[in-house]
């Protein structure tokens, strides 16, 4: 899964990135400051089935603590977008095809208006975020127009010529924007579109692109920077204006610094939490502590967590709606190597027990018999749907 991180430049795109992965990239307030793309690994946090079963698990990827489970996904932080990136402007070029491959995107927008549509940095509350967001909307739907829109006349004629389904020849075209035949016919039912392309207008094109572009690169909003004073009347005035959209608040500056601090050992601090400790009074300076008491009054008292892990989790869980599910045995929670509940799989909505055997081989799919919902005991079919932390045994032919 791959998850990409938009915004106009200077957004606080690169520090979002940084305080999700601790990757070493660089941050700055200058247009631009990210020009190739770079990917890093994020984690998106769950109960781990450890506490039902009062076991300690031993993670293959990613990591548990205190009873959450970190399971990795990734992350890529794209080049800035100007107005017209969709025509070469700014890095835009470069940005579109990076872009490509996201499963969801992540709008990262600073809220507290402190920065112009070129991403120069001004004064706070001089700029309307709500500008930018419809920026970065119009050209993602225009680069997706662009596609679609190339070759279009010997596309529609050859689909009309040699009678092609359009939902499995359109859907064919775009699979390389993660476009599938379920996008291409919600589609075109909701324009009521002809199944001869032929007499589509470039109108059609142009609504066709944008419905698409929502349904294969579905978008959350990082209202950033909320600790920024002033910053919650922006918060409020892009919820009315996205009522679509799921818009979280969030400062990834002050995540940035708890995750550090914890790195250093300095605090203890669980991603996504309300809260951390003090660990070690001697070694922390007074501008440190400073901040950490700012970082707890401003953000985590006010809105509960900096945002950046509940971002992630919403991605994941209700904007693409995926599920975490274990595999384990009712009468062993171990893998061959010994460790206890090694692996956490991220499942596509309505997986079955069956597309779950193929997931962790494809010999289980074929030889597969039976599955047992080890948490319930009792024995599933291969049609049978999985829910969210479900602990799964696959039983295939010897």
């Amino acid at each position: 899964m791959l998850i990409g991180l938009v915004g106009i430049p200077s957004c606080g795109k690169s520090t979002f990135f940084k305080a999700a992965t601790l990757a070493n990239v660089e941050i700055s307030a200058r247009p631009f400051t990210t020009i190739k793309a770079t990917e890093g690994e994020a984690y998106v946090k769950v109960e781990c089935a450890e506490k039902f079963f009062n076991v300690k698990c031993d993670p293959r990827f990613g990591f548990c603590v205190s009873g959450k489970r970190f399971t990795p996904i990734r992350l890529m932080d794209i080049a800035g977008l100007i107005e017209k990136s969709h025509e070469g402007k700014g890095l835009g070029n470069m940005f579109l095809n990076d872009i490509r491959e996201a499963d969801a995107l992540i709008h990262v927008v600073d809220i507290s208006g402190s920065i112009d549509e070129k991403g120069n940095l001004t004064k706070s509350l001089t700029h309307d975020p709500i500008k930018y967001i419809k920026i970065i909307e119009n050209e993602l739907n225009m680069w997706y127009y662009q596609i679609l829109k190339k070759g279009w006349e010997k596309f529609a004629r050859t689909v009309n010529q040699e009678k092609q389904n359009i939902v499995k020849a359109l859907s064919k075209q775009l699979s390389g924007l993660k476009v599938t035949e379920e996008h291409v016919e919600n589609s075109i039912k909701k324009l009521n579109l002809s199944s001869d392309p032929l007499l589509w207008d470039d109108n059609n094109l142009r609504e066709l692109s944008s419905i698409l572009r929502k349904l294969s690169k579905p978008m959350i909003i990082a209202a950033n920077k909320i600790d920024i004073q002033g910053s919650e009347k922006n918060f409020e005035k892009i919820k009315r204006e996205f009522k679509d959209y799921i818009v979280v608040p969030c400062s990834a500056d002050s995540e940035l610094a708890l995750r550090e601090a914890s790195k250093a050992k300095l605090i203890n601090y669980i991603l996504g939490d309300n809260e951390f400790e003090i660990i070690n009074n001697e070694r922390i300076s007074e501008n440190q502590l400073k901040a950490l008491n700012y970082i707890k009054e401003n953000v985590l008292d006010k809105y509960d967590t900096t945002g950046i892990q509940e971002v992630l989790n919403k991605v994941v869980f209700d904007l693409l709606k995926y599920v975490a599910v274990f595999p384990g045995g009712l009468n062993n929670l171990k893998d061959s190597f010994g460790r206890t509940l090694p692996d956490c799989y991220l499942l596509p909505e309505s997986s079955t027990a069956l597309d779950f055997a193929f997931k962790l081989h494809t010999d289980f799919g074929k030889n597969f018999i039976k599955a047992i919902d080890v948490k319930t005991k009792k024995i599933i079919g291969k049609e049978h749907v999985l829910k969210n932390l479900d602990v799964i045994e696959i039983v295939t032919k010897k």
